[in-house]
C-alpha cells in the first residue's frame, strides 16, 4: 500500500517540475463579473457564463419553483422512475428552441459526447475527427472501439482525403466542435457539410461554445450558416452561455428514440435535479427574448481581440468571445497568470495536455455584462504584463 501512495507522490512531483501541477481555486459568491478568491476581488475573465445570465431572476425563479413542486433530486434513473413531467415540458422547448423534431437532455457534455458516440459507431465503422475536439469526443471515440482518423485541425483537404479511405466501412461519423473551445475559432462548417453529403456520411456536431451565442436566435453555429437541417447530430450544453447544468442532443425523433434505448449514459445514471430542468426552461426564454446579450458579447470581444491584436499578441484566428493569447512556455504563462491575479484580473493559464505542447495560453472570455471601462483596464493591464514578460 505504500508503494501506491509513493508512486502518487512522484507522479505529481512530476508533474509540479514540467510546471503542469493543478490546483482547485475556491469562488466565493455567484460566477459573475467579478468573483472573490481568497479574499480577493477579481475581473472575472476565465467564466463560459457568456450572457452573464446564470444568476439572472428568472433562472432563480424557475430553479425554486421546480424545488418547491417536485423537490431536490430525481431519485432514479429516467427509464426507472426519473422521468418527471417537467423533463418532457422541457425537452419539447428545447426542440422547439432547435428546430428539430426531439430532444434528449443529458446530465453533462461529457456524458453526452461520450454516451452519443459509444451509442452510434462500433467496430466495423469510422469515426473522423478534428485534431482539436474536446476530450469527451475523445473519450467517446476510444469508448466505441470504432476506427478513428483524426485530421488536422479545420484541414478540409485532410477530412477529404480521410473520407476518400471509408469504403467498406458500415457507417461513416464525421465528428467537430463549432467553437472550439481553447481557440475560439469556428468550424468551416459549410465546407463540412459539403463533404458529409458528398462522401455519404453522418455528422455530429457540438455546439457547447457557440449554442446561445451565435445565430439569429441563438441556436449556434449551425443556425449561422443555415445548415441546422443538414446536420443529424446536434449536440450542445446548457452550462455554458445558458448559465445552467447539463447537456442535450437534438435532431430527428427516430435518433432520440434510439439513443434513449442506447445510450448508457443515459440509462445508468440518475436524472438531473428538478431545480436544473426549472432553469433550463428560464434560461431557453431569456436567450430568445434578450438577444442584446449574445450581441454585446461578440461585439465587446472583437474589441478586446483587435486591441490585443495590435499591441503584438498571437491571438490564432478566433472569432468567438473567446480569445487565446498565446504565451508558449508553461513556467511564463502561469507567471502571467499570477501577475493577472496581483493586477486584479482572473485570467487563468491553460497548459497541456488541454493544448498543444508548447502552445500554452491565457484563455480570455468576454461576458455580455463585463462593463467596457473595466475590460479597457484589464486591456491595458495584459499589455503591461506581455511586455514586462517579453511576450509583446
Amino acid at each position: 500500500m505504500q508503494e501506491f501512495y509513493q508512486e502518487l507522490a512522484r507522479n505529481i512531483e512530476e508533474l509540479k517540475d514540467k510546471n503542469l501541477f493543478r490546483r482547485l481555486k475556491t469562488i466565493s459568491g455567484p460566477p459573475a463579473e467579478w468573483v472573490e478568491i481568497a479574499g480577493k476581488r477579481l475581473l472575472n475573465l476565465s467564466s463560459n457564463n457568456y450572457l452573464g445570465i446564470a444568476g439572472h431572476p428568472l433562472l432563480k425563479k424557475g430553479a425554486m419553483e421546480a424545488v418547491e413542486r417536485l423537490g431536490c433530486g430525481a431519485t432514479a434513473s429516467r427509464l426507472i422512475a426519473g422521468n418527471y413531467d417537467l423533463y418532457g415540458q422541457v425537452e419539447k422547448e428545447l426542440a422547439d428552441f432547435k428546430n428539430t423534431e426531439a430532444a434528449l437532455i443529458f446530465n453533462s457534455g461529457y456524458a453526452a459526447n461520450m454516451g452519443i458516440i459509444a451509442s452510434l459507431v462500433t467496430r466495423g465503422d469510422l469515426i473522423i475527427s478534428d485534431e482539436l475536439n474536446h476530450a469527451s469526443i475523445i473519450d467517446g471515440i476510444l469508448l466505441s472501439k470504432a476506427d478513428c482518423i483524426r485530421y488536422p485541425h479545420r484541414d478540409l483537404n485532410s477530412l477529404e482525403t480521410a473520407l476518400t479511405r471509408a469504403k467498406g466501412y458500415k457507417r461513416k461519423l464525421i465528428v467537430t466542435d463549432t467553437v472550439f473551445s481553447m481557440d475560439g475559432g469556428l468550424a468551416p462548417l459549410p465546407e463540412i457539410v459539403a463533404l458529409k453529403e458528398q462522401y455519404g456520411a453522418t455528422l455530429m456536431i457540438d455546439e457547447a461554445h457557440g449554442g446561445g451565442i451565435f445565430g439569429d436566435h441563438g441556436r449556434g453555429v449551425a443556425e449561422l450558416y443555415d445548415l441546422a437541417e443538414k446536420v443529424e447530430v446536434n449536440m450542445g450544453t446548457l452550462s455554458k452561455a445558458f448559465g445552467c447544468a447539463g447537456a442535450y442532443v437534438a435532431g430527428k425523433k427516430v435518433l432520440i428514440n434510439y439513443l434513449q434505448n442506447k445510450t448508457r449514459n443515459l440509462i445508468y445514471t440518475t436524472g438531473l435535479p428538478p431545480a436544473v430542468l426549472g432553469s433550463i426552461q428560464a434560461a431557453l426564454q431569456v436567450v430568445q427574448a434578450e438577444k442584446w446579450r449574445r450581441e454585446q458579447v461578440l461585439l465587446k470581444a472583437a474589441r478586446l481581440r483587435e486591441r490585443l491584436q495590435a499591441a503584438g499578441f498571437n491571438l490564432l484566428d478566433g472569432q468567438s468571445q473567446i480569445i487565446p493569447v498565446i504565451i508558449g512556455d508553461n513556467e511564463t504563462t502561469l507567471e502571467f497568470s499570477r501577475r493577472l491575479m496581483e493586477a486584479g484580473i482572473l485570467a487563468v493559464g491553460i497548459r497541456p495536455p488541454t493544448v498543444p505542447a508548447s502552445l500554452a495560453r491565457i484563455r480570455l472570455t468576454v461576458m455580455a455584462t463585463h462593463k467596457e471601462r473595466d475590460l479597457e483596464l484589464a486591456t491595458e493591464t495584459i499589455i503591461k504584463i506581455g511586455r514586462e514578460l517579453q511576450v509583446i
